[in-house]
């Protein structure tokens, strides 16, 4: 995306949150809001600063806790991606591959991620492990499917071609195959990590001692809609940086795409 562009949508995304703030804060103010069932801009500011700089919530504090869900998030996602990836693109290109692995893939693809909690549990108990394996299994599917299909897409003629020129082998993987289907890879990259903001707070329910996770599940025990809704702007922004360093690596891969 070209920077006019990228400048547009941030103005765009800025307007729009300074609106939401300002019904937020006008609705507070006139009494439309029920302040048990959604915090006033008075009420979330003392939460997040309790969770900022004050004593912390849940056994800590916000950057502790940003700390722990980000490492199992990127141990989660690079775990998946890096078998995810590469199976994609073999099923994608071989179909004795496809005809091996798909059936497995088939029985593993229907069933969500947290319906792993309980083999979790048994297999690698209440640690990280069992978080970053819940992790990988939502980051897992996304990747293997578009990275298929992006090799699937790839013109046949220009494959043909490369051949004629003598492409062969792990060059034609190289320069034909994975840039053609860099598109739909980075779609599945995406996808995996959306994958894995969306199970971190289920994952960070078993026995974790830091996390946004536990910050929310706490909250939720304590019924303090405040720091609940800080929980949720602190996934919001950790989603928001991840994806914006998934952007500047894209971009950098395919630079192709940009070039205006």
């Amino acid at each position: 995306m070209s920077k006019p562009a990228d400048t547009a949508r941030l103005i765009t995304g800025a307007s729009t949150v300074v609106c939401l703030v300002g019904l937020w804060i006008v609705g507070s103010k006139a009494g439309w809001i029920n302040p048990q069932a959604f915090p006033t801009p008075e009420q979330f500011w003392a939460a997040a600063k309790q969770l900022t700089v004050g004593e912390g919530f849940a056994d800590g504090r916000v950057h502790q806790h940003v700390l722990q869900s980000v490492k199992l998030i990127l141990l989660g996602f690079f775990a998946a991606t890096a078998i995810g990836v590469p199976l994609g693109l073999w099923m994608g290109w071989s179909r004795k591959a496809e005809a091996l692995v798909n059936p497995i893939f088939l029985l593993i693809r229907p069933i969500p991620a947290l319906a792993w909690i309980p083999l979790a549990i048994v297999w690698l108990g209440l640690g990280d492990a069992a978080k970053v394996m819940i992790l990988w299994f939502a980051a897992f599917v996304p990747s293997v499917i578009n990275s298929f299909t992006g090799v699937r897409n790839i013109d046949r003629p220009i494959i043909e071609a490369s051949r004629v020129f003598g492409i062969k082998g792990w060059s034609l993987v190289k320069d034909v195959i994975v840039p053609g289907a860099l598109p739909s890879i980075f779609t599945g990259l995406r996808l995996s990590l959306q994958g894995c903001l969306t199970a971190l707070v289920a994952a960070e329910l078993l026995g974790a001692l830091l996390g946004i996770g536990k910050v929310l599940y706490q909250a939720g025990l304590d019924i303090y809609p405040a720091m609940i809704l800080a929980g949720m702007v602190s996934v919001a922004l950790v989603g928001f940086g991840l994806t914006a360093v998934l952007d500047w690596v894209e971009r950098r891969s395919m630079p192709w795409r940009t070039a205006h």
